[in-house]
């Protein structure tokens, strides 16, 4: 009789799978992209002391023409963070979760968006020391001071969903105090989104009616700016997200978000870009070619004939800022493709930057006292930006790129990022506990 054998089963010990270590090597491209940063900043840190010590008669700025290139910067930069409200409502009010992948970067450009202008703000202004003013002595008959105390705000909102961020990624999460403070505050983050998209809407829509609201200046004058500026700062904040985010993962070898998602917010983009488009000829139409208020019409003559108005506004803004774009965002096959992407989210915040261009200096060309009978007397109004006022702008961008850089490079922005080479997810702890 055969003995009795008793198996023992064996034991079978899986290890976890390898965690993708964040890498902290230095490549050259990443070193020499911060020197140059670096090199703007100090730039614009010099222009600024030189324009607050000398006050702004040092610019090229007058009585006649008092917003020049830094109120672009501001309209600008305003505008390119609206990809902050767009992509948190799209996640926390609207239910699209996938979004969820790209909503931390859009929060932290939106920030720098905002910081930004209010970087120019504090030097246009040419008195420093009352920057505070608006938020203490109320006008609140002001379409100004209501976008002031907007911007104070959505900052402020945009500052705690930042919070949590921060402290899940920088040495600050082992304080309990702090990581316990960003649990409560992330609870309310889908009233943050209410509220910011609120905010941002009022006041995107309040930098149209500083304009569109002047009758006195008429070719400004149109009752359809606040929602032309609503619907670009859509479309420009959320191309300059979606720009973001493919060059540093172009930069970082990774993945940063999925391909759907990238597709989504391209998708949106385009179709922004096209609501833009309608209105906008509309608008134009309205006031130029079906009706023929001799003031809206001179204002034209004399910008066609003294200014590029005509070519940046049809090729600029029209053709190269939201028409090939849009096609771009929106033909699947070029939307597959990440260097189109690039591309198509570049020409529309250049259209944008352009627009708000155009839209500051059109009015203040045209004297309001102009006339063909007193053009000697009255001349039209002439700006160029003086090199300090270069500085000063260089510095500010090389701020808002600076930061997201730095952002990019150590904060955990991109849940969902993976490497390009193993495809793992970078933060493989967080990652899980996301899911």
């Amino acid at each position: 009789m055969a003995a009795n054998t008793t198996v023992q089963p064996q034991k079978i010990v899986t290890a976890p799978p390898p965690a993708v270590k964040r890498t902290r090597r230095f490549t050259p491209q990443f070193i020499a992209w911060v020197l140059l940063l670096i090199a703007g900043l100090t730039i614009g840190a010099i222009s600024g002391l030189h324009v607050m010590i000398n006050g702004l008669g040092v610019t090229n700025l007058s009585d006649e023409l008092p917003w020049g290139l830094w109120i672009t910067v501001d309209l600008s930069s305003i505008a390119l963070g609206a990809g902050a409200f767009t992509l948190s409502a799209a996640v926390y009010i609207f239910g699209l979760k996938k979004f969820l992948a790209i909503a931390r970067a859009a929060v932290l450009v939106g920030f720098l968006g905002y910081s930004s202008a209010m970087l120019a703000l504090f030097i246009d202004i040419g008195r420093f020391d009352r920057f505070y003013h608006p938020i203490i002595y109320w006008n609140v008959h002001s379409v100004l001071w209501e976008i002031t105390m907007c911007v104070v705000l959505y900052s402020t909102v945009l500052v705690v969903e930042l919070f949590p961020v921060i402290v899940e990624s920088t040495p600050l999460k082992k304080v309990k105090l702090l990581v316990g403070l960003s649990h409560f505050l992330h609870r309310f983050t889908p009233l943050l989104a209410v509220l910011g998209m609120a905010l941002s809407l009022l006041h995107q829509s309040s930098l149209g009616a500083t304009y569109g609201i002047l009758t006195s200046r008429p070719f400004w004058y149109s009752p359809s700016a606040p929602v032309l500026f609503i619907l670009s700062a859509i479309a420009g904040g959320i191309s300059l997200t979606l720009l973001v985010t493919i060059l540093s993962g172009k930069l970082l070898g990774r993945d940063q978000v999925p391909a759907d998602v990238l597709s989504g917010v391209a998708v949106f983009a385009g179709l922004m870009c096209l609501a833009y488009l309608y209105l906008k000829l509309w608008s134009w139409a309205a006031t130029n070619y079906y009706s023929h208020v001799p003031d809206q019409r001179l204002g034209a003559e004399v910008l066609a004939q003294y200014t590029p108005y005509n070519y940046t506004f049809w090729f600029g803004e029209v053709v190269f800022g939201a028409l090939v774009p849009a096609i771009f965002f929106l033909w699947g096959r070029l939307r597959r493709n990440r260097n189109a992407l690039i591309l198509a989210a570049l020409m529309v915040i250049a259209g944008l930057v352009i627009n708000r261009w155009n839209m500051t200096l059109s009015g203040f060309v045209i004297p309001l006292d102009w006339s063909p009978g007193v053009a000697e007397v009255f001349p039209v109004n002439h700006y160029e930006p003086a090199l300090v006022e270069w500085g000063v702008a260089i510095g500010i961008v090389s701020y808002s790129w600076f930061a997201f850089t730095l952002g990019a490079r150590f904060l955990k922005l991109y849940p969902e990022s993976r490497s390009v080479k193993t495809g793992e997810l970078i933060y493989k702890e967080e990652a899980d506990a996301h899911h």
